[in-house]
């Protein structure tokens, strides 16, 4: 399975290639959407599979997730990033299927694969620093909505249009990298893929071990450990009255190596170890995470992590 890579911002290496994905992604009728080929590159596969399975699935594909473009919008499109004719861009038969961020997020579970989980988080991940800047500086967002109504309507000025929202989104990205993330982070209610993002982040900071406290570690639990790095350890503990089986350790294991779990009635609060030196207080039970308002807190004493680990391995069994 091809590693994915990230080289600089938002540009990854993918199957050998380097990719910027925010340059991929296009605003159509108001939402922020990336084509059906686009994906099917990012995802290894055939632009038809990728269709196919969406359509297999359509009931979890509403009109926000997901819609075909009209000749007028993809003929738009195409003369937006520089097509001059449709066999350039395919040979297609038929008009585009667009991908909003909760459609590319359902592709992830529809495409049975790995490459598909992997890639969708790193979409993810460019669609919330994305979303983040945007939400405190509505000025850019009006501008960049600006040239969008400007290209609909004068197709002779597109190019050099474009080229402005290109220095737009690029300003975007540079604030983003200037800035530091807090120590903090509060997420609201509903904001499920967010939580899962931010907690797979910090899951793959892990270079050798994850010492993870939950008294209610479940097969959820594990769908966000699976995230860590190969070669990475799992040490979680829970309580007793858990709903993780012996099977679903095995099961796990047999993929992710390895996962070990323990019992333990001394913790109330979720905690996450990274590699013993970095720790986090978490405000949910990570299955949880997201469904109610909750915080995330990096916890900055040294001595405090250690007794953290310390108290852990004297009450677990």
């Amino acid at each position: 399975m091809d590693e994915i890579i990230m080289k600089e911002k938002n540009t990854y290496e993918i199957a050998g290639k380097n990719i910027d994905i925010s340059q991929l992604i296009y605003v159509i009728r108001g939402k922020q959407v990336m084509i059906d080929s686009d994906l099917a590159i990012l995802y290894q596969v055939e632009t038809g599979n990728l269709n196919r399975a969406m359509k297999r699935n359509i009931k979890r594909f509403p009109e926000e997730f997901c819609f075909q473009l009209t000749k007028e919008e993809y003929d738009n499109l195409r003369f937006q990033i520089g097509i001059s004719s449709e066999s350039e861009y395919g040979g297609r038969r038929y008009m585009p299927y667009v991908y909003t961020e909760q459609g590319i997020a359902m592709l992830s579970a529809v495409l049975h694969s790995e490459i598909a989980i992997q890639v969708s988080i790193r979409i993810m991940k460019t669609f919330v620093e994305m979303r983040k800047y945007i939400a405190h500086n509505a000025l850019i967002m009006e501008k960049i909505n600006l040239i969008e109504k400007r290209q609909m309507s004068d197709k002779i000025e597109q190019i050099s249009f474009q080229e402005e929202a290109d220095k737009k989104f690029e300003a975007i990205f540079d604030y983003i990298e200037s800035h530091k993330e807090d120590n903090q982070k509060i997420f609201f209610d509903g904001q499920i893929f967010d939580a899962f993002s931010f907690l797979a982040d910090i899951i793959g900071h892990a270079r050798k071990e994850i010492i993870l406290i939950d008294g209610y570690i479940d097969v959820i639990t594990l769908n966000i450990l699976a995230k860590k790095n190969h070669g990475v350890d799992v040490l979680a503990y829970t309580l007793p009255s858990a709903r993780i089986t012996t099977q679903d350790i095995s099961n796990f294991n047999a993929q992710y190596p390895t996962l070990t779990v323990k019992k333990t009635t001394a913790f109330h609060d979720r905690f996450l170890i990274i590699d013993g030196v970095e720790g986090y207080h978490i405000g949910a039970s990570l299955k949880d995470a997201g469904k109610k308002c909750f915080g995330i807190t990096k916890v900055e004493g040294a001595d405090d992590i250690k007794e953290i680990v310390k108290k852990a391995q004297q009450t677990g069994s």
